[in-house]
C-alpha cells in the first residue's frame, strides 16, 4: 500500500521536526521544504503529494504568495493545501481561504483537528 506523502512547508525548522515526527507516527510518508520557493520547485518536478501544509508567515514569499503559485502547476492545482500559522484572529482563516487554501489550521496544532481535515480531503496513511 502507498503511504500518503505530505508536503511540510515552513521556515522553522522545530516546526517541521514536530510535524514530521507526528505525522511518521501516524503512518504519513513527509517532505519538508525550508521555503516556498523551495516547495514550488519541487512541486513542479510532478512529486506526487496528497497534502500540502503552508505555513503562512515566511521570509521573501509567504504563504499567501506561495498558494495562488502553486495553484498554476497542473498536477497540484486540485491538490489540498492546509494553511498553517499561528495567526489566529478573526478573518484570518477568511484569507487563507481566499489566497487559495482548502482549510486553515492555526499553531500550535492540534494533532486530532489535523487528522480530520486530512479526513475530511479523504487523505489517510
Amino acid at each position: 500500500m502507498i503511504k500518503s506523502k505530505i508536503l511540510i512547508v515552513d521556515d522553522d525548522n522545530r516546526n517541521i521536526f514536530a510535524l514530521k515526527a507526528t505525522l511518521k507516527s501516524k503512518g504519513f510518508e513527509c517532505i519538508s521544504c525550508s521555503s516556498a520557493q523551495e516547495a514550488i520547485m519541487l512541486l513542479k518536478t510532478n512529486e506526487d503529494f496528497s497534502s500540502i501544509l503552508m505555513d503562512m508567515m515566511m521570509p521573501d514569499m509567504d504563504g499567501y504568495q506561495a498558494i495562488p503559485e502553486i495553484r498554476k502547476i497542473e498536477k497540484h492545482k486540485n491538490t489540498p493545501v492546509i494553511a498553517v500559522t499561528a495567526q489566529a484572529m478573526q478573518g484570518d482563516k477568511e484569507k487563507c481561504l481566499k489566497a487559495g487554501a482548502d482549510e486553515y489550521i492555526s499553531k500550535p496544532i492540534n494533532v486530532d483537528i489535523m487528522l480530520e481535515i486530512f479526513s475530511k480531503f479523504n487523505i489517510k496513511a
